[in-house]
């Protein structure tokens, strides 16, 4: 490595020191043909790397994991994992690495982990390898994501290997490389609890807290302060995801993180109509992991992470599981709580609105919204319209206008905030037609819809002069919406 990149990127590898039996050390696949699509400037800047360095061809083999920093120890990591329920022992990175450890800007520490580096020994018979368009999905709806301000990995650099994938069709492959606050899920504790070695589940908790809580080392049961406290940030994380409609998708174990951030955006979407049913993954068949069941499912795979940490909770079994049922038990109540007050901002109410007659105008609303399969994203702009005396537009999309009006009276008797739910209602979304368009083009060689799409999504709630078409539900011709977790 040259001496310039080598004072530019210093990795950590302080995962691969600290819990060697969760991690395999592993060398990314060599892609000598490897050219850089796509590089988050702005992220890159974040991290403390100098986006001239990473555009070079040394600096995109970094990105690759073909040219590895001086300290730095990639790892495939190891996880187990609940798959639409049903129970994996030894999942892991099959086609990921974590290269390492870099300490950003901000003093926090943030990993560098690749998406489609090749096959490691977890990889269960797969090539290890990405295609471009799923790729190029993570990249735009995890960077969607941050911009509407919530938790997520994100998206620093898309690669096109100079290879074919072969999936149902042959297709350009690439590699993602992202950013996250740890790699740590749910699954990593699963697979830690498997090996029934109490003191590596323990190191493993104090790395977590070390990792995302420093303020819990000091407390009386650390392994119950971090599910508490891992309890919390998902609640409040689902009640985000609602809040937009976005839809994960595949909401395994090995899919939530103990950091509290979105992860692994493979067969996901933004609801269209308001839909509780809305189901969009291909190989969800059955509905489990429906937008409207998002918020049982969190639950249920915190339930499964309770059960991983019980040894550490208590000595007495029977106690342990009364411990773990008492910390879960506040899910509900949090995540009731986070909706309830993102409603109420989206819908501008005034502190002094009494919670009763809130909950009251947010669930008749609601109702009308399913009633009619209005687009939530353009509806509830059209709401803050309707605040400032221009109710066309929304009253235009309700097909039962006498209890819609009669709603609406309720509300704007509450003297709703229109500036206010204009800075919480996004106007733009990664639309599933125009995200589809995005990478159709780009399969094609044609970054520009990308680009355009991109500039669209970084400032969500502000709209802007000849950005119509990117805050407009998709067309009729459309049709029905399938996604493929591209593995």
């Amino acid at each position: 490595m040259s001496v310039g990149l080598d004072a530019a990127i210093s990795l950590g590898n302080r995962f691969a020191r600290e819990l060697p039996e969760l991690a395999i050390p592993w060398q990314a696949e060599e892609f000598p043909d490897a050219r850089l699509l796509v590089l988050n400037e702005p992220l890159a800047a974040e991290l403390g790397l100098d986006p001239d360095i990473l555009r070079s061809p040394d600096g995109v083999r970094i990105l690759t994991g073909n040219l590895v920093p001086e300290g730095a120890t990639p790892v495939a990591q190891g996880y187990a994992g609940h798959q639409f329920g049903g129970y994996s022992p030894r999942l892991g990175d099959g086609r990921a690495l974590l290269l390492g450890e870099v300490t950003d800007t901000a003093g926090r520490l943030r990993d560098i982990h690749l998406k489609g580096s090749g096959p490691t020994p977890f990889a269960r018979a797969g090539d290890g390898l990405a295609a471009l368009g799923p790729m190029l999905r993570e990249y735009i709806v995890s960077e969607a994501m941050h911009a509407l301000g919530i938790p997520t990995t994100r998206s620093l650099a898309v690669i096109a290997t100079g290879q074919t994938v072969y999936r149902e069709t042959a297709l350009p492959g690439a590699l993602l490389t992202r950013v996250a606050s740890s790699h740590l899920r749910v699954g990593s504790f699963q697979y830690a609890a498997a090996m029934r070695d109490p003191e590596l589940l323990r190191r493993l908790v104090d790395h977590a807290i070390r990792r995302h809580h420093p303020e819990l080392p000091g407390a009386d049961n650390p392994a119950l302060a971090l599910f508490e406290a891992v309890v919390s940030a998902q609640a409040s994380l689902i009640a985000r995801w609602m809040l937009v409609g976005f839809v994960h998708g595949v909401m395994n174990t090995d899919n939530m993180t103990i950091s509290g951030e979105t992860i692994d955006y493979g067969p996901c979407a933004f609801i269209d109509a308001f839909d509780p049913g809305a189901v969009y993954s291909s190989i969800d068949v059955n509905g489990r992991y429906a937008y409207g069941n998002q918020p049982l499912i969190a639950e249920w795979n915190l339930a499964r992470f309770a059960e991983a940490l019980l040894p550490l909770f208590d000595d007495d079994p029977e106690r342990a599981v009364e411990m773990a049922q008492d910390a879960l038990g506040a899910f509900r109540e949090q995540y009731g709580a986070a909706l309830a007050a993102g409603f109420r901002a989206k819908l501008g109410l005034p502190e002094a609105v009494d919670g009763a007659v809130a909950a009251e105008v947010i669930n008749d609303l609601s109702a009308l919204m399913q009633q009619s399969r209005v687009d939530c994203t353009s509806f509830f702009r059209r709401l803050s319209d309707a605040a400032r005396g221009r109710p066309e537009q929304a009253r235009g999309v309700m097909l039962d206008l006498a209890a819609f009006d009669a709603w609406l009276a309720r509300w704007t008797a509450l003297e709703p905030d229109a500036d206010a739910m204009d800075a919480v209602n996004p106007v733009y979304i990664p639309r599933n037609h125009l995200v589809e368009e995005a990478l159709a083009a780009a399969t094609a060689d044609d970054l520009g819809p990308l680009e355009r799409l991109m500039s669209a999504l970084a400032r969500p709630f502000e709209e802007r002069v000849g950005l119509e078409r990117f805050g407009e539900p998709a067309p009729d011709s459309f049709g029905p919406y399938r996604t493929f977790c591209g593995t």
